[in-house]
């Protein structure tokens, strides 16, 4: 029996491949069993409180447990001695709705208000602006006579301040003189209107002296030095107005260029070019206002110096000039001029005084129906209606400065309706 044990030809024969004799081999560690635990064992160790196993850890002495893996939590990483941040605003939530827009209606409120005392001030800077554009076309004249533009400002704004002394000088010595000699005229004037029977019938039915006598008392006194410091309140009010749009009108000249510029490049680079070629155009029928209205003016100036040749008033060249000046105050200058003319002709004689009444009432009727839509259609290329509902419509709105700007306006939105409103139609 144990010689058939030990027998050779008996031993069991040993059916596996040699890769797996291979590995049950006494030098061999590595099993199959093994490796297929080896994943289990890993979870182990990955999955125990302190982590990995310390005898693990890099040569360097940095734990591996301590590296913070790729897809760590976001508040995890913002986590610190003061806590983890809350949750944002909920802009959705009624309380934040109404703060803001509180904070809006506040803001709008303030915009306002700074608008509203600032507008004096804007106004004045408007008028310069509008001077300044309509007086750039005669600086690029002299520039093309090969003047520099600081030569060229300084020219424009020499004539342009000449042309408003030469009006304050030319009004001051008849006023002064007339006034002073209708003042003392006035006790001459009371005594012929008492003379006449129809005026003292007036007077006594409608009791105008106690009416008179009653008015003159220690009140109306009062109220008068007060109209005196208001009235010199006015003058220098006035004439700081006019200092100041007239220096801002000469740095608006100087800079005119550079300003354009500036605003050019505000406007997308696709569409610069068409923008400055109608802002261009648009600027050319303001300055195209302007010497259609110094036209107008030396106009009625030339006939106020005829009608004052005529009837024999004293300072005619003073009172055209006078009137020209006044003449270029859209709206109201006409008839201040007349008032100031009429005032002369009343200081010389009654009947003169009713002649230049009327003369003036024709003329600004002829002046605003006839003359002046036609001179604007020549020089804006406005039509006549146009022209004469702008001028209307300006004054009612937005009153001297809305004359000034009403014209050069419905000229620039002609432009861009007919370039711009009607294509985009024709394309649609």
């Amino acid at each position: 029996m144990a010689a058939q044990e030990h027998d050779p030809a008996t031993r069991p024969v040993d059916t596996r491949e040699p890769a797996e004799i291979e590995q049950t081999r006494p030098g061999t560690t590595q099993t199959p069993d093994a490796e297929d635990d080896r994943p289990e064992r890993t979870t182990r160790e990955t999955s125990r409180p302190g982590g990995a196993d310390p005898h693990d850890a890099d040569p360097d002495g940095a734990d591996p447990g301590d590296a913070e893996p790729d897809d760590a939590d976001p508040d995890d990483q913002h986590r610190g001695r003061f806590g983890v941040p809350g949750a944002p605003l909920n802009r959705r939530n009624p309380f934040f709705i109404g703060f803001v827009g509180g904070l809006g209606l506040l803001l709008a409120y303030g915009t306002f208000l700074g608008l509203r005392n600032a507008a004096s001030i804007l106004v004045l800077i408007f008028v310069a602006l509008f001077l300044a554009i309509g007086l750039n076309p005669a600086v690029n004249r002299l520039r093309r006579a090969h003047l520099p533009r600081g030569l060229a400002v300084a020219v424009v704004a020499l004539v342009m301040v000449g042309l408003v002394a030469g009006a304050v000088i030319a009004l001051i010595p008849p006023l002064v003189t007339q006034t002073t000699e209708l003042i003392n005229n006035v006790p001459g004037f009371i005594r012929s209107l008492q003379r006449n029977e129809t005026v003292n019938e007036l007077v006594e039915r409608y009791d105008i002296l106690n009416k008179v006598q009653s008015a003159l008392d220690a009140g109306t006194v009062g109220n008068a030095l007060g109209g005196v410091v208001g009235g010199a309140r006015l003058i220098f009010g006035t004439i700081f107005n006019v200092l100041t749009v007239l220096v801002l009108t000469i740095y608006f000249m100087a800079a005119f260029e550079r300003l354009k510029e500036s605003a050019y490049a505000l406007v997308p680079a696709s569409r610069r070019t068409r923008v400055r070629l109608l802002t261009d155009e648009i600027l050319s029928k303001v300055g195209g206002y302007m010497v259609g209205a110094l036209a107008i003016a030396v106009l009625a100036g030339l006939s106020t110096w005829v009608f004052a040749m005529i009837v024999g008033l004293a300072y005619p060249f003073a009172l055209a000039v006078v009137v020209a000046v006044c003449d270029l105050i859209p709206q109201i200058g006409a008839t201040l001029g007349a008032v100031i003319v009429s005032l002369v002709g009343v200081a010389s004689s009654l009947y003169t005084g009713i002649a230049c009444a009327v003369f003036f009432i024709v003329y600004q009727q002829v002046e605003n129906y006839l003359i002046y839509p036609r001179v604007m259609r020549r020089s804006v290329q406005v039509s006549d209606v146009a022209a004469v509902v702008a001028a209307l419509l300006g004054v009612a709105l937005f009153g001297v400065v809305g004359a000034l700007v009403a014209i050069p306006m419905v000229a620039g939105v002609q432009l861009l309706i007919r370039e711009v409103v009607r294509p985009s139609m024709q394309r649609r």
